[in-house]
């Protein structure tokens, strides 16, 4: 499975990646495009413990999630399950795990600004990070969408799934949208991918 990672990260990356995959009782798996996250980690029932990366990650996404799920499995390890998933305990291994990786060789410069500005105060997702979201963004393959705060007010946008939106005002974080077949109003994290529909 390393050697198969080295097609989804940045080269420079390589060698610190295989060294903190170093462990006989840790599986990674990279998956198909997952909607509602870029990757996940889990304890087995065996007692192995399995991260899982989306495939259509750029280099530098999925490095930075790749190193988020390591960092719940480090946690686990010395802390047991006993805390938030997302909790001090997990920020703090992530910010330790991170800094190795914060140099040019890995990551280009204009993202590394945002990434130490990011990793003061991790958060769950770096998607919730929109400038640091829309940088990454930058260096994805073209695919014909954007964030949904990049959607002009009173716009109709479409969701992977197909249904129809019209963007309203902002609420707090988030962003209204009527769906149009049936009027219900929804809130979105503002770094949705979503199509705008042109009129």
């Amino acid at each position: 499975m390393l050697d198969s990672l080295q097609h989804f990260i940045p080269e420079a990356s390589y060698d610190q990646v295989t060294a903190l995959l170093s462990h006989d009782n840790l599986i990674v798996k990279v998956k198909q495009e997952r909607k509602t996250r870029h990757g996940d980690y889990r304890r087995l029932p065996t007692g192995k413990h399995q991260i899982t990366i989306n495939s259509n990650l750029n280099p530098y996404r999925f490095l930075i999630t790749l190193i988020h799920e390591i960092s719940h499995f480090e946690t686990y390890k010395s802390y047991g399950r006993q805390i938030k998933p997302h909790g001090p305990e997990w920020k703090s291994v992530f910010q330790q795990l991170m800094l190795g990786f914060l140099r040019p060789e890995v990551f280009p410069t204009d993202i590394l600004p945002l990434l130490a500005s990011h990793f003061k105060n991790p958060k769950a997702s770096s998607d919730s990070d929109a400038v640091l979201a829309l940088k990454l963004k930058q260096y994805d393959p073209p695919n014909g969408k954007i964030f949904i705060f990049e959607v002009p007010i009173g716009s109709t946008f479409r969701l992977h799934n197909g249904k129809l939106f019209q963007k309203g005002p902002k609420r707090r974080t988030r962003f209204e949208g009527t769906e149009i077949a049936t009027g219900r109003l929804y809130v979105f994290n503002p770094n949705a991918e979503v199509e705008l529909v042109k009129e």
